[in-house]
Order: C-alpha cells, then sequence, then structure tokens
C-alpha cells in the first residue's frame, strides 16, 4: 500500500510543478498575444501563434530543468524532438478553437479572443500534460524498484559462493 501511496505522491508533485510551470507559460502566452495583438496589425491567430511558440521555448525549458529534471537526460535530440512534435499538435489544438472561435463565429473582441485563447490553452494542455508525460521527459527505474533488484542480486550471489570441500 506504500508504494501506491508514494506513486499518487509522485504524481501530485509532477502535476504540481506542470502546473506552475504551464500556468507561468499561460502567463508568458497570454501577455505575448496582448503585446503582439496591440503594438502590431497581425491578425488574431497569427498574433496566437506566435505567443504560443514562445510559451513553447519557456515551457520546454521550465519542464527540462525544473518539472522533469530527475527523468532521463540521455537522447536530448529525440526528446526535444519529441518535444516540439507534441508542442505543435497543441498549437494546433490552441490555435485551432481560437480560428474557429473567430473566423467561424465572428467572436473577435479583444475579451473573446482571450476567453478563447485560454480554452484552447487549457484543451492543448491535457494533450500536452499526457504527451510530454508519456513520451518526451520518460521515467527512470523506480529507486525501489533498483534497490530490489540489488538486494536480489546480492542474496543471489551469497547463496551461489563456493562451498568448501572438507576432507
Amino acid at each position: 500500500m506504500e508504494r501506491r501511496s508514494s506513486g499518487l505522491q509522485r504524481l501530485v508533485r509532477e502535476v504540481a510543478k506542470f502546473g506552475a510551470v504551464g500556468g507561468a507559460g499561460i502567463l508568458v502566452n497570454l501577455g505575448v498575444f496582448n503585446l503582439v495583438r496591440h503594438v502590431t496589425d497581425l491578425p488574431v491567430v497569427r498574433a496566437s501563434v506566435i505567443a504560443t511558440v514562445v510559451a513553447i521555448v519557456f515551457n520546454y525549458l521550465g519542464f527540462r530543468y525544473w518539472t522533469y529534471r530527475d527523468r532521463d537526460k540521455h537522447g536530448r535530440t529525440k526528446e526535444l524532438t519529441l518535444f516540439l512534435l507534441f508542442s505543435a499538435v497543441g498549437l494546433v489544438i490552441e490555435n485551432g478553437l481560437l480560428y474557429l472561435a473567430t473566423y467561424g463565429f465572428g467572436w473577435d473582441s479583444p475579451l473573446q479572443s482571450n476567453i478563447f485563447k485560454f480554452v484552447g490553452i487549457g484543451v492543448a494542455t491535457l494533450f500536452r500534460f499526457w504527451s510530454y508525460r508519456t513520451w518526451v521527459f520518460r521515467t527512470l527505474p523506480a529507486r525501489e524498484t533498483v534497490a530490489d533488484a540489488e538486494a536480489l542480486l546480492e542474496r543471489a550471489v551469497d547463496t551461489e559462493k563456493p562451498r568448501q570441500r572438507v576432507l
């Protein structure tokens, strides 16, 4: 039962760290979105894509060096490639909802754009959390499992010591 509870505690800590980085990423995303939207004449979805890309870079740094710093660090090229692939899918989900609201329903006021940008971020975040923890930031073997395996090996070595012959 303790292993289940410790596994649940690890998951809760992971979700909290993911949420902290993601929450900061949302602020970056919405801040850049509103800045680009008000400073330039770019259409809403283009401004949103720029903001999403900035947030993706911010989030990768936060996830790699804080949330998932204890995860496997081998194959960084593969990790980054998968991160960018799944982030691109999240970008399409996030900005697809904004596109639908803006051009499908004509909801283009600053408030409406921010609401649908936020909803898109939320939906895309669910996908990103699952894909990042499953495919990108892979788990190293659990410490308990490694310790159990080492203890088992030590017992096996102890029982296999050569027996002395008595004449």
